[in-house]
């Protein structure tokens, strides 16, 4: 009984080493994948040999190495390792011709092959950008086309306007094993695209470093746009005064032209124009006016208008903000008046406290000065009325000269009136 089981372990034991030997001696290979211009490294591994010979063949069954001999005159073809259980060989500066299915022999009886087929990636050319003009209106319509050639696969293109990606339309065409990709981009230029950026980039497996790309910064040209700003919102008499006329246009409108109510500048020792800065060394009330900015390019002419209204120096100073030093103590009689209507007993400074008593004051003198007129009015009246009626009363002697022919019978006309003195009254206004 345990002579049959030795027997049957025996067995077994050797029927497995003939196993592995047969399956060891099959070649055992990888396929490889390389950019254009790069260098393949070939491996073929065995795990059993005794001793037979392991050879590699191109696309074209033509013997590369047999063992450690090399069979085919091509100095890119190099041996790296010969053994009893690999072959290991290289093959310098790929080209697209070298793709396709290399073949790994091992010489038993019957001779065992394995393929690896050798992948090389077409490395995409540098693209180009055609179909911007230099420089470019504003409203024209413009196609970008961006070109590359080479690319094994066929190559993806991608837009970008100042970093931010925009789509575009790709177009892709065959050469050989090789292919040209071309995409374009459709721009209604405005002015918002002078001094853009558009970058077409290329993605591609073979670009491990960094992606193939060009770039193209687009000139457009505008008319000017015109904008006055000036250095105070309330001019005063005296006061310095700075207008500074921005305009924004391609080509750049320069210089700049300055008139007032349609006319030149009148007063050059005070108006200075320097670029396109206008100024106002001294206000008065002269330069109150329409002051006209104007600019021009080849493309067209823009302006801007700034009215200028000189006010006067304020006579009242304006109250001050910050408090004495040394606060005086209010009177206690003149708080008892005054303590709703006083800012300065509640501790609430108005600024415009000043200016609200002087409204009241102006309103009050106004009052009073018509008062005033009506009163002297009155009394010139009144005064004419007396001097006109002043000493109309007739005396006897007047009475009696009213009928007389001379004066010696209105003599006696009046002594035969005394009669009736009595009855005659004087009357005095």
């Amino acid at each position: 009984m345990i002579l049959k089981s030795n027997l049957i372990f025996t067995l077994y034991t050797i029927y497995g080493i003939l196993l592995k030997g047969i399956s060891g001696q099959y070649p055992l290979v990888t396929n490889v994948t390389v950019t254009e211009g790069a260098t393949a490294n070939l491996t073929c591994r065995v795990e059993y040999n005794d001793n037979t010979s392991l050879q590699w063949s191109n696309p074209a069954q033509q013997t590369l190495f047999f063992g450690d001999k090399k069979a085919l005159r091509d100095n890119r073809i190099e041996l790296v390792r010969a053994s009893w259980s690999e072959l290991t060989i290289s093959i310098s500066d790929v080209s697209l011709s070298d793709e396709g299915m290399y073949t790994c022999s091992l010489f038993t009886m019957p001779v065992r092959t394995a393929k690896a087929y050798l992948t090389v990636l077409g490395v995409p050319e540098k693209p180009e950008i055609d179909g911007l003009t230099k420089p470019a209106i504003e409203g024209d319509h413009i196609t970008l086309t961006c070109i590359t050639q080479g690319s094994k696969p066929a190559a993806d293109l991608r837009w970008f306007r100042n970093e931010k990606e925009v789509k575009g339309a790709k177009e892709v065409n065959a050469s050989g094993k090789t292919f040209t990709v071309r995409s374009s981009l459709q721009l209604h230029v405005g002015r918002n695209d002078d001094g853009v950026a558009y970058t077409c980039r290329v993605d591609h497996v073979a670009l491990t470093q960094a992606p193939q790309q060009a770039t193209e910064v687009l000139e457009v040209h505008y008319a000017p746009q015109v904008e006055i700003i000036h250095s105070r919102a309330v001019p005063q008499e005296g006061q310095y005064l700075k207008l500074e006329c921005v305009s924004k246009g391609n080509p750049s409108p320069d210089p700049v032209m300055w008139t007032k109510d349609g006319g030149e500048l009148p007063d050059l020792d005070r108006m200075i124009v320097e670029g396109r800065e206008l100024t106002f060394t001294s206000l008065n009330k002269t330069d109150n006016g329409t002051y006209r900015c104007e600019a021009t390019n080849h493309l067209g002419t823009s302006s801007a208008e700034y009215v200028l209204y000189v006010y006067d120096v304020p006579t009242t100073p304006p109250p001050s903000t910050t408090p004495p030093l040394h606060p005086i103590p209010p009177d206690s009689t003149a708080l008892l008046g005054t303590h709703a209507s006083d800012p300065t007993v509640t501790g609430n400074r108005d600024p415009n406290a000043v200016g609200q008593h002087g409204t009241d004051h102006a309103l009050i003198g106004g009052v009073v000065a018509v008062v005033v007129f009506v009163t002297l009015c009155l009394i010139i009246v009144l005064g004419r009325y007396l001097a006109r009626h002043k000493g109309t009363y007739l005396t006897n002697e007047a009475k009696g000269a009213d009928d007389a022919p001379d004066a010696d019978t209105a003599i006696i006309n009046a002594e035969g009136n005394h009669a009736h003195a009595e009855e005659k009254k004087e009357y005095f206004i």
